[in-house]
């Protein structure tokens, strides 16, 4: 609210939040952060008590309903480990989520989807810089991943069986550099491409937005070079 001048201070906009039903500042890494301001408005009689203890009671009933007040060994879910959260039953659920949230616009000559029983006798150039970057592939917001478990186009094509040829094009999302003559040749000589652009939290993230969609860089080139 401050950065959007509807409030002049932290102690104003601590005021406006718990007035307006807000229980929780999300302000990690700054110490001396909005909420610091609520005893000062308490003291000054801009928010009462009984308010203050309406908005506190939720958050800690749910706070006491997830276990946080429980000691770890009553908590469940304090001994799982990587081995449960990444099991092949979790990766394979995982699996399932991730191509069924997949958004087919055009599917020219039942192009899709591909038959990994049909890989082996096609020549596939998987190209751009989405294409074989494990660092790009992760949104905003996104956990840690382990290396391990990070699976980019080139390499689940690869593990099919798929005679795959691979350039980048351009080594990052911002693809200011572009090798139009390295992308032609493995285009040209393949019977399928898969083109990988986007733009990736180096481009845009929360509190770095952009004022228009196109694609940055020479990706769009990128694009029309390989259709072409």
């Amino acid at each position: 609210m401050l950065g959007h001048h509807y409030t002049h201070s932290f102690l104003e906009t601590a005021v406006a939040s718990v007035n307006a039903g807000c229980n929780l500042e999300l302000s990690y890494g700054v110490r001396n952060n909005v909420f610091m301001r609520i005893p000062q408005a308490l003291a000054m009689g801009n928010i009462t008590l009984q308010m203050l203890r309406d908005r506190v009671r939720p958050l800690f009933y749910t706070r006491m309903r997830l276990g946080e007040f429980d000691p770890p060994a009553m908590n469940p879910y304090s001994s799982l480990d990587l081995s449960v959260v990444q099991s092949p039953e979790h990766r394979n659920l995982s699996l399932e989520a991730a191509v069924k949230s997949f958004v087919l616009l055009k599917n020219v000559r039942g192009t899709l989807p591909l038959r990994a029983q049909d890989l082996s006798s096609q020549r596939l150039a998987v190209v751009g810089p989405f294409a074989d970057n494990p660092q790009v592939l992760f949104g905003d917001y996104a956990p840690v991943p382990e290396p391990q478990y990070i699976y980019t186009p080139r390499r689940g094509l690869e593990m099919l069986g798929a005679n795959v040829s691979f350039t980048a094009g351009c080594s990052e999302p911002r693809c200011k550099q572009y090798s139009r003559a390295e992308l032609v040749r493995v285009v040209g000589a393949a019977d399928v491409v898969l083109v990988c652009l986007g733009t990736g939290v180096d481009v845009e993230t929360e509190a770095k937005d952009r004022s228009d969609l196109s694609l940055p860089g020479h990706q769009l080139e990128l694009l029309q070079d390989a259709v072409q």
